[in-house]
Parts: structure tokens; sequence; C-alpha cells
């Protein structure tokens, strides 16, 4: 969306990598790459606590991303944010240091 107006912006658009996403603006298809592809440039950064908003609900976004993150060698863990960061309605992920991967 733009700031101006609200309508949806076309094309790729840069987001910040401070560790904390919020996914409600995006499509439920664009979560599982959008994941993958934030995670991994959180680590490239060193950015390796993130928070991920995924909001309550029926809990659909929320198995998408914990999906992903499952399958992603570079995340240690994750678990539901605690309560004055989301509570069930964010994922906080850790991820392993650049040049090491959580997988024994």
């Amino acid at each position: 969306m733009s700031a101006e107006d609200d309508t949806p912006v076309e094309g790729p658009f840069e987001i910040p990598l401070t560790g904390d996403l919020d996914l409600h603006p995006f499509l439920p298809r664009e979560i599982p790459s959008l994941v993958e592809e934030y995670v991994r440039a959180c680590r490239e950064r060193g950015v390796l606590r993130l928070r991920l908003a995924h909001g309550r609900g029926r809990g659909v976004q929320r198995a998408a991303v914990r999906r992903t993150l499952a399958s992603m060698s570079e995340v240690v863990s994750f678990s539901d944010a605690p309560p004055e960061a989301g509570g069930w309605g964010a994922t906080v992920v850790i991820v392993s240091a650049r040049g090491t991967s959580s997988v024994l």
C-alpha cells in the first residue's frame, strides 16, 4: 500500500530488516517465500532474533509460517511470542549465526 492513498503497491519493494515483520499486508500465497527470504536476509545482516506477526484468527497463517520455519536449517527454534509481543498471534524465531546451522 502506498502511504498517500492506501492503494496496493505494484512490483517488488524493500522490507526493512529490523527483525520484526508484520505479515498482515501480504497474500497467503506469498507468506512461505516471504518468510524464507526475510529469515535469510536478516541472518545475513546478523539479525538473529525475529518476530513474525501473523495474527490470531483461525491459525492458518501461523501454521504456514511454522511449516516454513521448520523446513529451514538456519532456524534454531521458534515459539509463540510473549503476551506483550503478540502472544500466539506472533512467532519468535531464533536463527543460527551465519556460517553455522541448527542441523547436527
